[in-house]
């Protein structure tokens, strides 16, 4: 079993190991973190930078065999840039700071049946606030053809790019992503990654085929495992 999760930091390995061992009998059991699932399907054997837009963001240098290099993401609060939770806050923050067109602004609360006060509760008083703003970050998809709208998503992505990718080897290298928000955002990522000077791989909505790639050329291995 090869296994991948967010927050599999190398500390908790050995509790995933055990918590999966007493569910399978099986000697083989392969834990790492969803970071380096992502470079595994995204890189594979070869070096690249990967990065990982979804609810939050992630990334890494990888030389074909480990990382090299990782700027901490920090979560939401402290960075996550170019992720859904990041886009909604600044979308929230526009919205409820007046730099939105009224009409939008209208738009959105009738939308999403919201309010300043359940705005505030939903972000400051209740759990999962990152999945909060992640949840209306599709508001922006949806308004992508407003200016307002696609600058908030460029100055997601162009923040993730300066504060992360721009610390890796990026112009000798490819940057490759993963996730919902690079996938439905795929024309904005690339024209923010041009105007950096970054170039642009490989971009998926889900890592399961590039894993299914990586550990296919991998078949020698499995001969070795146990049954």
């Amino acid at each position: 079993i090869y296994f991948y999760g967010s927050g599999c930091i190398p500390e908790k390995i050995d509790v995933v190991k055990s918590a999966i061992q007493s569910s399978f009998a099986i000697d083989k059991i392969e834990v790492n973190s969803d970071l380096i699932g992502a470079a595994h399907a995204l890189c594979g054997t070869e070096r690249g930078i990967a990065c990982i837009l979804g609810t939050g963001s992630n990334s890494c240098e990888w030389n074909g065999r480990e990382t090299t290099n990782q700027v901490s993401p920090l979560g939401f609060i402290l960075g996550d840039e170019g992720s859904g939770a990041n886009m909604g806050k600044l979308l929230i923050s526009d919205l409820l700071k007046n730099q939105l067109q009224e009409e939008l602004k209208n738009k959105f609360l009738k939308q999403y049946k919201l309010t300043q006060a359940t705005i505030i509760e939903n972000v400051y008083r209740k759990p999962y606030p990152s999945r909060f703003l992640a949840s209306i970050s599709p508001f922006l998809l949806q308004n992508i053809e407003n200016d307002l709208i696609k600058n908030i998503v460029k100055k997601s992505f162009s923040d993730f790019f300066e504060r992360n990718v721009m610390q890796y080897n990026y112009k000798n290298n490819k940057t490759h992503f993963v996730g919902s928000i690079a996938h439905f955002y795929e024309s904005v990522l690339k024209e923010v990654a041009n105007e950096k000077g970054i170039t642009i791989g490989k971009i998926k909505q889900s890592p399961i085929e590039g894993l299914i790639n990586y550990y296919s050329n991998k078949a020698p291995d499995f001969d070795n495992a146990s049954p």
